[in-house]
């Protein structure tokens, strides 16, 4: 039965792969990389240096194919999806069989980790649910861009007992909701915090995090918001694509999560007495 690995491979430093992804991509016969065009050509760049790093067996094989252009012509948003998640699985399919021996095992290295966000842990569950292919799937986790965000501003993501919330950008445009004090953001091509300009929040704002062209901007959202929407604009348009991702988070005051302070050189009860 062919063996196929999902692989997270981290938010952009190859340091970020893990011992575990290490482990797995030395056992794959077949890497199988989605080419989104030329402006977004550094991202199969990385993937295949992040294979010449820490591969052993040079005898693996690279199969690249364009990836499927979402069609416009389709209004509404999640139908729109769908119908390019089902064109990417009829793709998948027809690589796996044509590309993978009965025998061997492939790989697709994902951006970050495989349950957040990506869609080839869905294309591959298609593809086994039509039941043409026989296949034996491993997913092994990656470190999350929100993960290296909090490194990189060197933050935590949530206050003590308090929750947080995952989205999109496309669904903050509808403002916050929920109880979370701390919302992460990702997939947002639409700086779409500035519909919440008037909320009191703090955002701690990151692009191409772990990459050599990283951009770090954090502090109060109205008066930073304008600021990283240029420096986005800017990014984009010199590298021709750009990944991002950030944190919204309720202002405190030092006393809302600050302990009251402790003098060490006072004298205990027992010895004022």
């Amino acid at each position: 039965m062919r063996k196929l690995y999902l692989i997270g491979i981290g938010a952009g430093n190859p340091e970020y792969v893990t011992v575990q992804a290490i482990q797995a991509m030395n056992k794959a016969d077949v890497f199988f990389f989605m080419d989104k065009g030329e402006a977004k050509h550094q991202l199969v760049a990385l993937r295949k240096e992040i294979c010449e790093r820490y591969i052993e067996n040079r005898s693996y094989r690279i199969v690249e194919t364009p990836d499927p252009v979402r069609d416009a012509s389709i209004s509404d948003y999640t139908a729109r999806v769908e119908r390019w998640h089902e064109q990417r699985a009829l793709l998948y399919e027809q690589l796996i069989g044509a590309e993978l021996e009965e025998t061997q095992c492939g790989a697709f290295l994902v951006w970050g980790d495989p349950s957040l966000y990506d869609s080839t842990l869905r294309m591959v569950e298609r593809i086994v649910a039509r039941g043409k292919l026989s296949l034996e799937i491993e997913v092994i986790p990656g470190i999350t861009s929100m993960q290296a965000l909090a490194a990189r501003h060197k933050i935590s993501l949530n206050g003590i007992g308090e929750s947080i919330a995952i989205t999109t950008g496309r669904q903050l445009t509808s403002g916050l909701h929920g109880s979370p004090t701390s919302t992460v953001v990702m997939l947002d091509g639409q700086c779409s915090f500035n519909h919440v300009l008037d909320e009191d929040l703090e955002i701690y704002w990151g692009a191409y995090l772990g990459m050599s062209e990283e951009i770090l901007v954090s502090g109060r959202l109205s008066e930073v918001a304008a600021r990283i929407e240029e420096v986005r604009n800017n990014a984009r348009n010199k590298n021709g694509w750009i990944m991002d991702t950030y944190l919204l988070s309720q202002r405190k005051t030092p006393s809302q999560d600050t302990p009251p302070a402790i003098d060490l050189a006072a004298p205990s009860p027992a010895e004022a007495e």
